[in-house]
């Protein structure tokens, strides 16, 4: 394992390029649940600064990430080299929920390439306090035969009030209780 200053030029187009990641976050209770998702879609990621990554969060089945975010703002997200020399880099930081349609959203949607797809619940930013990346060794050797289009599709379906009502019925709370998103 080798620590890094920040996001150097060739890390950043090693992460730009990966077609996945993962994010890991969880809540403060011993009790809680620990909670691991993966992460696709071209140009949902970006590098905004050494030490500063962010993604966009699209309407899903859960909100576990936005829940432990709002409740202590520790995460790591983990991109693995699926494809030429083997390579796992993780980011560890603290993380915040900026809530789509807000002044600070429509700001950082900047950073990413064309308009948003439907669907968006939220950018989380991550202030990035220590890079790492390891050797991979063990990574399987995977072709990327590129993204689904399932998301975006369904979601585009969506009325506001439909995505509303979701929401507030599947994204307002964590399966350990903690609030998510906000109403």
């Amino acid at each position: 394992m080798k620590l890094h200053e920040g996001i150097e030029e060739r890390m950043r187009a090693f992460l730009l390029a990966a077609p996945m990641f993962f994010v890991g976050t969880a809540p403060l209770s011993a009790d809680g649940h620990v909670n691991v998702s993966p992460k696709g879609m071209k140009g949902t990621f970006a590098v905004l600064g050494e030490h500063r990554v962010a993604y966009l969060d699209y309407t899903g089945s859960g909100a576990e990430t936005l829940a432990h975010l709002r409740e202590n703002g520790r995460i790591v997200l983990m991109f693995c080299a699926f494809t030429g020399p083997p390579n796992i880099v993780r980011l560890h930081g603290r993380g915040r929920v900026v809530v789509a349609g807000t002044g600070e959203a429509e700001e950082l949607l900047g950073y990413f390439p064309g308009e948003p797809d439907r669907g968006l619940r939220a950018i989380v930013d991550v202030r990035v306090d220590r890079v790492s990346d390891s050797c991979g060794f063990a990574l399987p050797l995977m072709e990327h035969q590129g993204d689904r289009d399932l998301l975006t599709r369904r979601n585009a379906r969506r009325g506001d009030d439909d995505l509303a009502e979701y929401w507030a019925t599947k994204n307002a709370r964590s399966i350990d209780g903690l609030p998510a998103l906000p109403s």
